[in-house]
């Protein structure tokens, strides 16, 4: 991949350089010391992915986000001193469009095991490979009692949305539509580090009319909620119609993946089921929405006018996997006139 760096140290500029000139398949587009360079020069030199610092005098990483998603977009990973001290800005940037956060490495040297590299070559395989298949079935009992512990009725109607980058403006977008007497369940599943999960729940909560919660191990849908796939572990729905975290499929890049909770759905919920697969980077969920397609469920892409990444859902309606493709404002409201039939 092409890399852009942006960071106003000169020592860590040099640190990132040096660290992707070691990394097989990686190359350094360009360096930016703030915002506005950078926002220039993915104008004129769009690389395949930027490595954006948070703080910078000017613009800021948040801020620099935002504009070249707006204007340029391409994939943002955010690289901070602190993800702890900084998880604010860091959950804005993930909320303008970078795809992840992680902590600046420590050293030149450092394992290509590390977090960082491990990221980054993360990307490149989903960049380059594509999705993995997944079956999402759920191999293991959860034995746990929730609260929401009354089975499912068959009139019961559940919906997934899965989406990446630009994935939670779009999600909200989708999501204030809907009434607080809202009569279906919703699952959402993005593809999120485990550490921003709870924050982007909270977020999320506080600019809709339903109650935001992370999925818990055991939990059952339950109508008028939204929850919120909370780990790095896929997320699916077992034959007893609980939610259940697998590591399975392990070779699967994307974590969650929406192709695991997604086929799922297909394979065990007993109900009426709505698929929704929004903005995001890759292939995930467009085989999984396929799935639910050919069970005769309503499902639903984002089109591409509307995406900040045209990728998954373009994903989807490529291989028919999609009943309609709806720019993202009519989304919400066909999901409140299908849940109302």
């Amino acid at each position: 991949m092409r890399i852009g760096i942006v960071n106003d140290v000169p020592m860590v500029q040099e640190l990132l350089r040096r660290i992707i000139s070691k990394m097989s398949g990686h190359e350094v587009a360009w360096l930016a010391s703030d915002g506005e360079e950078a926002i220039a020069k993915c104008s004129s030199d769009k690389p395949d992915l930027v490595l954006m610092d948070l703080i910078m005098p000017g613009i800021n990483g948040v801020e620099a986000t935002r504009r070249i998603m707006q204007e340029s977009p391409c994939l943002i990973m955010v690289v901070t001193a602190s993800v702890e001290a900084n998880q604010g800005l860091a959950f804005d940037a993930i909320s303008a469009g970078a795809i992840d956060v992680v902590k600046t490495p420590e050293a030149v040297m450092e394992s290509e095991s590390g977090p960082f590299q491990k990221k980054i070559n993360n990307i490149s395989r989903i960049i380059g490979n594509g999705n993995v298949a997944a079956d999402g079935r759920s191999n293991g009992k959860t034995g746990i009692k929730t609260r929401h512990d009354e089975v499912p009725s068959k009139d019961a109607m559940l919906i997934g949305i899965g989406a990446s980058t630009g994935g939670p403006a779009a999600l909200v977008e989708v999501l204030k539509t809907l009434p607080a007497s809202f009569p279906a369940a919703l699952v959402v599943v993005v593809h999120v580090d485990e550490e921003f999960a709870p924050g982007m729940a909270e977020w999320m909560g506080g600019q809709i009319n339903l109650p935001v919660h992370l999925v818990r191990e055991g939990e059952r849908p339950k109508a008028g909620e939204v929850l919120f796939a909370a780990t790095n572990e896929h997320l699916v729905l077992n034959h007893h119609q609980r939610f259940h975290y697998t590591a399975e499929p392990v070779e699967c890049h994307y974590r969650p993946s929406v192709d695991a909770f997604f086929s799922s759905l297909a394979l065990n919920w007993r109900g009426d089921a709505i698929g929704v697969l929004l903005t995001g980077m890759g292939r995930d969920g467009a085989k999984g929405l396929k799935s639910m397609r050919e069970h005769g469920w309503l499902t639903i892409a984002q089109d591409e006018e509307s995406s900040a990444i045209y990728g998954m859902p373009k994903a989807a309606a490529m291989i028919g996997a999609a009943v309609k493709i709806l720019p993202l404002d009519k989304i919400g409201p066909e999901l409140v006139r299908k849940a109302r039939k």
